[in-house]
């Protein structure tokens, strides 16, 4: 007997207690569920997905306005001159909002979202139609009462003021937006197209 022979007779000693695996336990690498291409794939729609919307607009208790009460804000630094424009309804509106008919959820998401969209196309007077809200459930005046704090939260909004009432009065808001970082180049880009 040769020292291979006796290697050989050694290794098959050792694994002698060795049992195949039974068929249920085996994996089928060439499957298209376990396939290499398919994880990959999979992986690459999950980093195209974009991460899942988050409002930050909050839905917590809120102090009740009246419906029959003008609301304002003005932030600090801002110009009385400009807070005195807005309440009278002198800048040309860009965009109108109508939150009128739609659930409380629904009107904070479209508010976030519209506000984003304007501030980002370099909107900067736009009005909110949200109604009186005087026969709303739990209280009367609830989504304007929302509205008064969810205005506050954003950042983008540095003034809002009740409408004039040839633009909805106690049932519509003005809202004034910050200036875009690249208000210049967003003006060019709309001069271009006219």
């Amino acid at each position: 007997m040769s020292s291979s022979d006796h290697d050989d007779l050694s290794f098959f000693e050792a694994f002698s207690d060795v049992k195949p695996l039974p068929a249920d336990d085996k994996i089928n690498l060439h499957s298209p569920k376990n396939s290499l291409a398919q994880k990959a794939n999979k992986l690459a729609h999950n980093k195209d997905r974009k991460p899942a919307f988050v409002n930050p607009l909050s839905l917590e208790a809120v102090v009740p306005v009246s419906p029959d009460d003008f609301i304002s804000f003005q932030q600090p630094g801002i110009q009385d001159g400009v807070f005195k424009n807005l309440r009278l309804g002198k800048y040309a509106l860009e965009h109108r909002l109508s939150l009128k008919g739609l659930t409380l959820n629904q009107s904070r998401d479209v508010l976030y979202q519209t506000v984003l969209k304007c501030h980002e196309q370099g909107m900067r007077a736009i009005l909110i139609q949200h109604g009186k809200g005087e026969q709303s459930q739990p209280f009367p005046g609830l989504k304007k009462s929302y509205l008064n704090r969810w205005l506050r939260e954003l950042d983008e909004v540095i003034a809002f003021h009740t409408a004039q009432p040839m633009h909805g009065g106690l049932g519509a808001t003005y809202a004034l937006l910050k200036k875009h970082p690249d208000q210049k180049l967003i003006n060019r880009e709309r001069n271009r197209r006219r």
